[in-house]
């Protein structure tokens, strides 16, 4: 077994492919090295740590293997998802041949990567690779583990941020160890090849891709940022974007707390934490980096200077709006640049020491201001600044009266700014903490941090966080509002997503040929409905599916209280299989109505269908107003939901628990008598249950009633999947919502064909077993023959079997599509095959023909579309109105007529005013 989720690569370039006789493939040639990657490894970086290795051109660069068992053919790794359901499928195994093919040639200049990196990949030997044969017989030996350290990148090297990366020291190195493949080995001297390790400082990329960057990150690490810096500097300097105070002259009579740089963003710049991904496969979490440094918020300094100042000056000094550098790190020490293991509280008493007093030196003001920041933090004072530009700051405490004072200036003999004057004692009492008003950036970014580390994080929990970390109080509606702009910096505005919608339906269509999607916004550009249902979808439900779909709708879980719809199919091996999906403004008749009528025109089929949905949704008239001849049936799941929450005594016989047992079975019973006998064992037990009962129309529930196609075994909610997956997704916009359910959808197609490409029964898992059962209940039947077509089959009853029409008496060969054992016994009679008189949609081959189609990955919002390409192919879209809820409404309240109370008067003094058990009086 793979120890801890560990594989070993045995990774082979050099050769070429060789086809045997019997099919299979063997490689030929070239040369073999060992790496060790775990779940944890993402494809880039092993992507590029191959593309070094092997000296091959990045972007060329593919890597293929060979399922297990499979030497026929090769599988290609392109994404994350590829890699991790190659460890997967690999599970049992110590090791794993993948394959390496590229042109020659590896730049790293091309791919903005420093030469100089401080870590790398030692390989121990070079192994000259002969013809190992990749045929089925030859069962794979094991490998001797040699252990040898081995310098290799951690996974996520590369963080990726919505807007900037900015890293200020390198991560640590991981050892591995190299395994020794069972073939012809020259040792060599270790060599040593560098690996992509970044240590040298980030700098932001151009700001116009900000907007477009919020709503979906990149897995490419050579898009988001590039690499500068000196190579020659032994450690690289963290470079972390300044906040200058602006002046302004309405600000006398303020007091807002001092921040910008808070404990928070230094703690948590270097840190990795958890956000959302989406990819091609489906939604992942991965690591990204604080965004310190972005450049759409220093570009907008000046028409902002407010809204950014974290230090108001009550002075009408002019301030030059500079942005610059800042070294975390007073008087030489890096004590500031902590670890992920230094506590919070550790880590704001290191500030306490940022100023020391008169002669302290700083390289710039932007220093001073930095450190003066923290102090401040760590001391819990506020203050204002008084005096405030690149010459000098003057400042004191907010409160009126108290002592504290500090001045600092440019020294141009020494190129410092240098404390002058300081008075270090207060005498307000810590009055001024208590006045604190943190600035709206300030929480923003504290909120961003808990975010990253808890995406669902309720306000009252970040509230208490401050309080605790801060000892600053907030209310409720000024953490809401930072969860709100937080969300909005991480993720993009949801309200600014709707303006992709007509974008991404565009690219939807291009991407996939035969696909539907249609948006409607109403005469005010706001949004209503959205219709989307991909050609692999149409594809697999008309070729190999029943003609049944399930109809279900559930909250998209946002702001704006917008509505899915969905339809789904059943494949063969009793699997759900979306085929079309709806977002509307409101669930109406209306928007349900609009959505069939799409369905109908992007199935276009002429056989009768069956639609299935929740009794309470009332859809009946609008399945049979569009589809003229199809069925209607009710959802076993919804139905037996809402017959529980019925259930009231009193019970009598068997009790309340034998209720939802005899439901079940009156719905699955295949004749009238039958359903007739359970509903009569719900009434001995509560005639209210069987009254609630017998108001549902039998005809669309009940297997002996329903002319459709049979449904009412699938007894689970067919929605469940598609509401846990908008509950994990529910603060994201709308495009990566819906980016979010087709990943899912793609997941679901890719899994299914990867499990039916093992399969070796001529019928699904799930039908072969049933049939099987039946199989063995024919051994004991007797066949009397009647016509070439028509039997008697005798058990403790006699049912007549007519193979023409694949009918029986029982009933149950036309109720499930399986040959009863009635039927069998008659195959086995007269030697026909049961697998020729099986339903064809319970076949492997139909199976197959539904996931035979892929959903061709759409283009990456942020690789597709830039700043000026927004302006050009988006419209303007606004999201739809949404109502309150009754609930939150303002209800008038209504004075009621007063009621006249019947005095009270004593039994025992016959006084009023009290009773006999409170009477006081002495007789």
């Amino acid at each position: 077994m793979m120890a801890r989720g560990k594989l070993i690569l045995i990774c082979q370039s050099g050769g070429e492919f060789v086809t045997n006789d019997d099919g299979s493939l063997s490689y030929n040639g070239g040369e073999a090295h060992a790496v060790n990657i775990n779940h944890e490894t993402f494809f880039d970086d092993l992507k590029l740590k191959l593309a070094e290795m092997w000296n091959l051109e990045y972007q060329s660069l593919s890597i293929k293997y060979f399922l297990p068992g499979n030497r026929k053919t090769l599988i290609t790794l392109s994404t994350d998802k590829d890699l991790k359901r190659m460890i997967g499928f690999h599970g049992d195994s110590v090791t794993a041949d993948v394959f390496v093919m590229g042109r020659e040639g590896f730049d790293s200049h091309a791919l903005n990567i420093h030469a100089c990196r401080e870590s790398g990949i030692k390989l121990a030997e070079t192994v000259n690779h002969i013809a190992v044969s990749m045929t089925p017989a030859v069962a794979p030996q094991p490998f001797a583990m040699a252990p040898v350290s081995l310098g290799v990148m951690p996974s996520g090297a590369f963080p990726i941020d919505p807007v900037t990366v900015v890293t200020d020291v390198a991560p640590p190195d991981t050892t591995t160890t190299v395994a020794h493949a069972a073939v012809t080995v020259s040792p060599v001297a270790p060599a040593t090849f560098p690996v992509s390790t970044v240590s040298d400082s980030l700098t932001a990329v151009d700001a116009t891709a900000q907007s477009l960057n919020r709503i979906s990150t990149t897995a490419n690490p050579f898009a988001a940022f590039t690499i500068t810096g000196d190579p020659s500097a032994a450690a690289p300097t963290p470079t972390v974007p300044v906040v200058i105070a602006a002046i302004d002259a309405t600000a006398h009579g303020s007091a807002i707390l001092d921040i910008t740089s808070t404990p928070a963003d230094t703690v948590k710049k270097r840190r990795r934490t958890a956000s959302w991904k989406f990819g091609a496969n489906g939604p992942t979490i991965v690591s990204v980096t604080d965004d310190l440094g972005e450049k759409k918020r220093t570009a907008s300094r000046k028409k902002n200077s407010r809204s950014q100042n974290t230090v108001p000056v009550a002075d009408n000094v002019e301030q030059q709006q500079e942005n610059g550098p800042w070294k975390d790190d007073f008087n030489g020490s890096s004590s500031l640049v902590a670890s992920d293991d230094v506590p919070l509280e550790k880590l704001v008493a290191s500030w306490k020491d940022g100023i020391t007093g008169v002669g302290q030196e700083f390289k710039s003001v932007y220093e001073f201001r930095e450190a003066l920041q923290k102090y401040a933090i760590a001391h819990r004072f506020v203050y204002r600044l008084k005096k405030n530009d690149t010459n000098r700051a003057s400042g004191r405490c907010v409160a009126e009266g108290c002592s504290w004072r500090i001045h600092a200036s440019w020294v141009p003999a020494a190129q410092s700014f240098r404390i002058k004057k300081m008075t270090k004692s207060h005498t307000c009492g810590g009055q001024s903490w208590k006045s604190a008003h943190p600035t709206k950036n300030w929480l923003v970014s504290i909120i961003k941090d808990r975010l990253r580390d808890t995406p669902h994080h309720k306000p009252k929990d970040i509230a208490k966080c401050i309080f605790q970390d801060f000892g600053i109080e907030l209310n409720y509606t000024q953490v809401w509002r930072g969860i709100e702009d937080a969300r909005e910096q991480l993720q993009g505005s949801y309200k600014e997503a709707y303006n992709l919608l007509p974008w991404f339906c565009e690219k939807l269509v291009e991407t996939n040929p035969g696909s539907v999607a249609k948006l409607l916004i109403n005469d005010d550009k706001r949004f209503e409905r959205l219709f989307v249902s991909f050609h692999a979808s149409l594809h697999g439900f008309q070729n190999g599916c029943r003609p049944l779909l399930f109809l279900d709708a559930t909250s998209l879980k946002s702001k704006y209280q917008e509505i899915l719809l969905i339809a789904t199919a059943v494949d063969g091996n009793e699997g759900f299989f979306p085929v079309a999906f709806a977002i509307v403004d409101v669930e109406t008749d209306d928007n349900w109505l609009w959505f069939l009528e799409q369905l109908k025109s992007a199935i276009s089929t002429l056989q009768p269908m069956t639609f299935v949905s929740d009794r309470e949704k009332g859809l009946k008239k609008s399945v049979l107003e569009v589809f003229e001849n199809a069925h209607h049936g009710y959802s076993i799941y919804y139905l037996m939901e809402n017959f529980k929450k019925n259930l009231k005594g009193p019970f009598h016989g068997d009790g309340r628990g034998s209720l939802p047992i005899n439901f079940l079975a009156a719905a699955h019973a295949i004749r009238l008598d039958g359903f007739k006998k359970f509903t009569e064992q719900i009434k001995r037990v509560s005639s209210k249950a069987y009254n609630w009962v017998m108001q549902i129309e039998p005809e669309c529930w009940t297997t002996a009633s329903f002319e459709g196609e049979h449904y009412n075994q699938i007894t689970v909610d067919v929605i469940h999947a598609y509401i846990n997956l908008l509950e994990e997704v529910r603060e994201l916009p709308i495009i990566q919502k819906i980016e979010a359910l087709i990943c899912m959808i793609m997941e679901s197609i890719n899994t299914c064909q990867t499990d039916s490409s093992t399969w070796s029964s001529q019928l699904t898992p799930s039908k072969e077993e049933k049939l099987q059962d039946e199989i063995i209940k024919a051994r004991s039947l007797k066949v009397l023959f009647s016509t070439d077509t028509l039997f008697e089959v005798h058990d403790d009853s006699i049912n007549v079997v007519n193979i023409d029409s694949w009918d029986c008496s029982c009933l149950q060969w036309k109720a499930t599509g399986l040959p009863c054992c009635h039927a069998i016994a008659v195959f086995n009679c007269t030697g026909r095959s049961v697998y020729d008189y099986c339903s064809r949609y319970f076949t492997l081959n139909s199976f197959r023909l539904t996931y035979s189609e892929s959903i061709n990955h759409l283009p990456s919002i942020i690789k597709s579309l830039d700043k000026e390409e927004a302006a050009l192919h988006t419209l303007n879209v606004l999201p739809p109105c949404t109502l309150r809820p009754l609930s939150q409404q303002k209800r008038k309240m209504v004075k009621t007529e007063d009621v006249m109370r019947r005095a009270v008067s004593c039994t025992r003094c016959k006084l009023a005013g009290h009773n006999k058990a409170t009477c006081k009086a002495t007789l």
